[in-house]
């Protein structure tokens, strides 16, 4: 692969992680700004709010920074680049485990709505995060 056929793959992926960052902080604002206009108290939605705005905001600050530091590699950057990938996508696998361990531990164990959501919002991050680095790696890989 070309260097800057790899930048551009790597610039659509930092756009498609700074799309979801934003999809994501406007989601969770919107749940919690629902959740207070009609004055419901509800653990679950607050704490899926939380998350949901939280982990958007530190996706966006991640993909910000890397945009920045985006330029052409060579070789040795390239296979960087993919092992840093392949090491994202196991974390990536890791925090949808975490939150459906959390979601469920919420629940059985004293059923806290609050983890549940908080749990809920956790596993959706993952799996969004994980397509996106599964797709950026079907390119890098070839």
């Amino acid at each position: 692969m070309w260097a800057d056929t790899l930048l551009r793959a790597e610039q659509q992926h930092l756009l498609r992680l700074l799309l979801w960052s934003a999809l994501s902080i406007i989601g969770g604002t919107v749940v919690a700004l629902t959740v207070a206009a009609r004055r419901i108290r509800s653990p679950l939605l607050s704490h899926f709010a939380i998350q949901m705005a939280g982990w958007g905001l530190l996706i966006g600050t991640f993909a910000g920074l890397a945009w920045r530091d985006a330029n052409l590699r060579d070789v040795a950057g390239a296979a960087r680049l993919e092992r840093l990938l392949w090491m994202s996508v196991g974390l990536d696998v890791g925090y949808v485990a975490v939150g459906a361990v959390l979601a469920i531990t919420a629940w059985l164990l004293s059923r806290r709505m609050g983890g549940v959501g908080a749990g809920t919002a956790i596993v959706v991050q993952g799996l969004a995060l994980l397509l996106l680095d599964l797709q950026f790696a079907g390119i890098v890989s070839r």
